[in-house]
């Protein structure tokens, strides 16, 4: 029987890449969404952009909620559920905000009372286009918008913690209000994790929303740290899947990988397949994993300008809609079955605040002993220091063992802390 994970993709269309909401071709769609379910995929995961969605901010273009209306009831005649996301916002290096946001109209995208409105209308607008769908999973709010809300970005809307959970709690009841009952969540990119000044938090990520949404990139300094056969690389999107678990409040709450890719030229393309093969079988040993939803269904197009140059060839299949020996390997994998895997015994202690997160992020020491966790035969998952001690809490995961970082890296002196 197929395996209980989801498998789908991020959908890209093989023409005109995400510009295609502008010149909207159904039939095209169609033959991308039947070279998608070829692969034996369930899913879909979709991206209105929001300046073409909602140009003004008491304009929301009907026709745009009628195109990916089309889209959705396309997925459905061959077998795809979907996802939508909808605060896009940013892909592929590209931002995309509307211009009532912007320049002239300057406003933060997280607490601007005017903004905030206009977000909760366009994706109560969209939730409820879809409502009575069965093939509509639900909402994601936007494509990992948190880098939006700190550096690196070159011009970020500043907010708070306090701020940030606020706009997310009030942007998922919207979503709610559209379509109750469905699968909406959000879904940031590895700063969450990783960076101490990110105002989006772990807790927020692992609490709120139905599901907890991981992105996994090994360009983040894994690959460029350990190389693209390491335990680290081929390791990093389970790494994220059981790093989430430390601040979730259910003890089985569902994390789906909504993002991981074989990024050039870290990964050449010759060793995409067997770098995806590594990746999707490490991910599915991890208990309680939704879904995997690879980056992406097809190329970017040579005659578009000034992508960075891996983009052009992160599709699972070719711009002319042919498959590559990565989509192979997904569609092996989709085929499942796949056992459900055991529990992780054996957690390691991360720090509960957000301030020193970096300590989880590569090189960092937290990271660091997780790999050498799994080098050595371990199945390794994570836990707060807050509950190290709480038997009731390890109990519900599983876990019979707590060790801390210091227990596991070495010394100094070379040899091992116990």
């Amino acid at each position: 029987m197929p395996s209980a994970v989801r498998f789908g993709v991020n959908y890209t269309p093989s023409e005109g890449w995400f510009h295609h909401w502008l010149d909207f071709d159904l039939d095209s769609v169609r033959a991308d969404l039947d070279s998608i379910a070829a692969l034996g995929v369930d899913h879909v995961r979709v991206f209105p952009l929001w300046p073409y969605f909602q140009p003004n901010r008491s304009l929301i273009r009907p026709r745009a909620v009628e195109q990916l209306v089309q889209l959705v009831d396309a997925a459905a005649e061959r077998g795809l559920d979907v996802n939508v996301d909808a605060l896009q916002g940013h892909l592929s290096s590209f931002d995309f905000l509307p211009a009532w946001t912007r320049t002239w109209h300057r406003r933060n995208l997280f607490t601007d009372p005017d903004v905030l409105d206009g977000q909760a209308a366009y994706l109560r607008t969209l939730a409820a286009a879809l409502d009575d769908r069965p093939n509509f999973l639900g909402m994601t709010l936007g494509n990992e918008v948190n880098q939006f809300s700190a550096g690196p970005h070159p011009d970020p809307d500043r907010a708070t913690e306090d701020e940030i959970d606020r706009w997310l709690t009030r942007m998922l009841a919207a979503c709610e209000e559209g379509a109750a009952g469905k699968l909406h969540l959000h879904a940031e990119y590895d700063a969450t994790w990783y960076q101490d000044d990110q105002p989006f938090t772990p807790a927020q990520a692992a609490r709120l929303g139905t599901v907890t949404a991981v992105h996994s990139w090994v360009f983040n300094g894994t690959a460029q740290r350990h190389g693209r056969t390491s335990v680290p690389a081929e390791h990093h999107a389970a790494y994220l899947v059981e790093l989430s678990k430390a601040w979730a409040d259910d003890p089985h709450r569902p994390v789906w990988l909504q993002e991981v890719g074989a990024p050039a030229p870290l990964v050449p393309p010759e060793h995409a397949a067997a770098f995806t093969e590594a990746t999707v079988a490490n991910a599915l040993d991890c208990p309680d994993l939704w879904g995997i939803t690879w980056w992406c269904s097809h190329d970017v197009s040579r005659d578009l300008a000034d992508f960075p140059e891996l983009e052009y060839g992160l599709g699972l299949l070719t711009n002319d809609r042919k498959p590559k020996d990565t989509a192979r390997v997904l569609a092996r994998a989709a085929s499942g079955p796949t056992p459900v895997p055991a529990p992780r015994t054996t957690a390691l202690v991360v720090p509960a605040d957000p301030g020193v997160r970096s300590v989880c992020a590569p090189g960092g020491p937290v990271y660091d002993a997780f790999f050498r966790l799994v080098a050595d035969g371990a199945r390794p998952t994570t836990v707060l220091d807050t509950r190290a001690t709480d038997a009731d809490h390890l109990a519900a995961r599983g876990i019979t063992e707590v060790v801390t970082s210091d227990q596991v890296l070495p010394t100094p002196q070379g040899g091992t802390r116990t």
